[in-house]
């Protein structure tokens, strides 16, 4: 085959792929949940499977909701990251959003305006791709060693955020799984498949009455 043959030819799948991912029946007909988070929604350490996003779709075929959940978590990803990555990670468009950041935020010392003002930024940028997207807000917490200021700030952006942009929130992505030696990593930050479930069952708990 010739260069030029082989030039077209990779062109001609290309542009059957693209098409394949913009046919109205792409998705199966299915609905589309995005979940944009660090690596605690993608998993680190773990098989993807065994992240909460994973967890979430197994329990939505169980319930027979048409929805297929998407995992757009980074690890390290900041909400200055998701507001750059948001209109991406949303590709052709989403029926439902989980944001899923600001920990890497508090970690690093931002502010927490600065982390209020991206996540409502990543929300607004949704909101112009599909006005009628439902968005969750996954709230994370620190630890007091960062100072009680900054803490409770912290702590107080993501209902904030919530609230101002009617919004779903699941006060705590961690709720019981932060702090705890069993359901983490040796590293103490990131969930061991237990600490995943919890976290599934965290986010199921707001998510479903979504769906």
């Amino acid at each position: 085959m010739t260069l030029r043959g082989f030039l077209g030819l990779m062109l001609a799948l290309a542009g059957g792929a693209l098409w394949a991912q913009d046919a109205p029946d792409a998705n199966g007909g299915k609905k589309r949940i995005v979940v944009l988070g660090d690596s605690i929604t993608a998993g680190y350490g773990l098989d993807p499977q065994e992240a909460y996003p994973a967890l979430l779709q197994k329990k939505i075929d169980s319930a027979g909701l048409p929805y297929t959940v998407v995992n757009a978590g980074v690890s390290g990803d900041t909400t200055a990251g998701g507001l750059r990555r948001v209109s991406w990670a949303l590709g052709k468009g989403a029926d439902v959003l989980v944001v899923a950041l600001g920990g890497n935020d508090g970690l690093r010392g931002i502010s927490p305006e600065q982390t209020e003002k991206n996540l409502s930024g990543i929300i607004d940028k949704a909101r112009e791709k599909n006005p009628a997207i439902k968005v969750v807000v996954a709230g994370m917490q620190m630890p007091d060693n960062m100072g009680a200021e900054f803490t409770e700030k912290f702590k107080g952006l993501f209902a904030k955020v919530a609230t101002e942009k009617k919004a779903a929130l699941v006060p705590f992505l961690l709720e019981g799984v932060g702090g705890s030696e069993e359901l983490n990593q040796q590293d103490r930050i990131h969930p061991t498949e237990k600490g995943q479930e919890k976290v599934a069952e965290s986010v199921w708990k707001v998510l479903k009455g979504e769906l």
